[in-house]
């Protein structure tokens, strides 16, 4: 036979193949009906164990670990049919149509807004570049601006997720899991630290510089050399610009942005002394009631999964069964347990998408706990 009649046979195998799937996934139809009835979980384990063990046993052992493979992924494809037809995915769905509808069509120009830090932050810098006309309300710590949210006193806070070189910032996402809000939009801010200092200070005299540890770690290689420079962590840029001219000495400086030179009457000793220039920080707006605005191309969510062998797998599973792009996953231990861990995902999906609706559907089965964080579109 030559090549051609031989991808003839394999089309004619896959034709069978095609047709059988199909009919395989409408007795999948008739069994998530049965279970739905009589009120039985879409997972049976057992079942499933056992059909592994008798699948592989018919075929030669140089295929089990591919027969394997293939019918994890239709065993994942069938959980997710079965699972449309059940309550809990038809409750989330709810909330979110319900979201979309009620959601304005354009995003708001004004708003009050909760951000950490101080005026000059980069917080408030993601902030304008969001909104056209933001009350800013400055807070001294992450918690207070998801506090803020939670009781009330802001409409919505800016939060910074990670940035491109220091890494994510981890407080961020420990906190995530003790607020209820919704993630309602993400934007990328350019991040160029400059050196300030009092007026008339010269690089010579500096014995301190104040930052956050974030902009401390991006800044390295600058810092090398200044080997005998003492470095001091604030909890923001800007108020580390604040203490400096508090102090009204000139043998401090600070890392944070060009415009804190103005509002706080200090000196650029250096400009855009990152190490590296391609330094970008994601920031996201969150809102205390769901908002899903047109557009929303990114969904976040939040997972604990069981403590055992393949459970973070049956996740990426349903992804990859699916076609939807991961582009993060971050895990943080859980307080008060042993190797326990909490794994957040952001997901390339459109809102409005069969597979949107398709993932959702049944996370929470195959997860300990599970939170949707909201759809978004980010701004660049």
């Amino acid at each position: 036979m030559n090549l051609t009649e031989l991808r003839q046979e394999i089309d004619h195998i896959d034709a069978k193949l095609v047709a059988l799937f199909a009919e395989r996934m409408k007795a999948v139809e008739r069994v998530a009906a049965y279970k739905k009835e009589h009120q039985l979980p879409v997972l049976d384990a057992a079942r499933e164990r056992q059909k592994r063990v008798d699948i592989a046993s018919m075929v030669d052992s140089e295929l089990q670990t591919a027969t394997d493979a293939l019918y994890s992924l239709i065993f994942e494809l069938a959980r997710i049919h079965q699972e449309k037809q059940y309550q809990h995915c038809q409750a989330l769905k709810k909330r979110i149509d319900s979201a979309i509808v009620e959601t304005p069509p354009l995003f708001p120009k004004r708003a009050t807004v909760a951000c950490q830090g101080a005026e000059g932050a980069y917080s408030q810098l993601a902030c304008e570049k969001l909104f056209a006309v933001p009350n800013i309300m400055y807070f001294s710590t992450f918690e207070g601006v998801f506090a803020a949210i939670s009781q009330g006193l802001c409409s919505y806070g800016m939060l910074p997720l990670e940035n491109s070189t220091a890494g994510s910032v981890n407080k961020i996402y420990d906190l995530m899991m003790d607020y209820d809000f919704s993630i309602v939009r993400s934007v990328r801010l350019k991040i160029d630290h400059s050196l300030l200092a009092n007026r008339g200070a010269k690089l010579a005299d500096i014995k301190e510089i104040y930052s956050h540890e974030q902009a401390l770690s991006q800044c390295g290689g600058f810092l090398k050399t200044l080997p005998d420079v003492r470095i001091i962590p604030c909890a923001n840029t800007a108020i580390a610009a604040r203490t400096v001219y508090e102090s009204a000495r000139r043998d401090v400086a600070a890392f944070c942005s060009h415009d804190c030179a103005e509002l706080y009457n200090l000196d650029c000793l250096c400009e855009s002394v990152q190490d590296q220039g391609n330094n970008y920080t994601r920031f996201i707006c969150i809102s205390k009631q769901m908002q899903i605005y047109p557009g929303a191309d990114k969904t976040s969510i939040m997972m604990v999964l069981p403590h055992k062998p393949g459970s973070l797998y049956k996740v990426l599973a349903r992804f990859f069964a699916l076609g939807i792009n991961l582009i993060k996953l971050e895990s943080r231990p859980l307080p008060n347990s042993d190797f326990e861990f909490m794994f957040y995902f952001d997901l390339e999906t459109s809102i409005y998408s069969e597979e949107f609706i398709q993932m959702i559907c049944g996370l929470d089965s195959i997860s300990a706990e599970f939170k949707y964080l909201g759809s978004y579109s980010e701004i660049v």
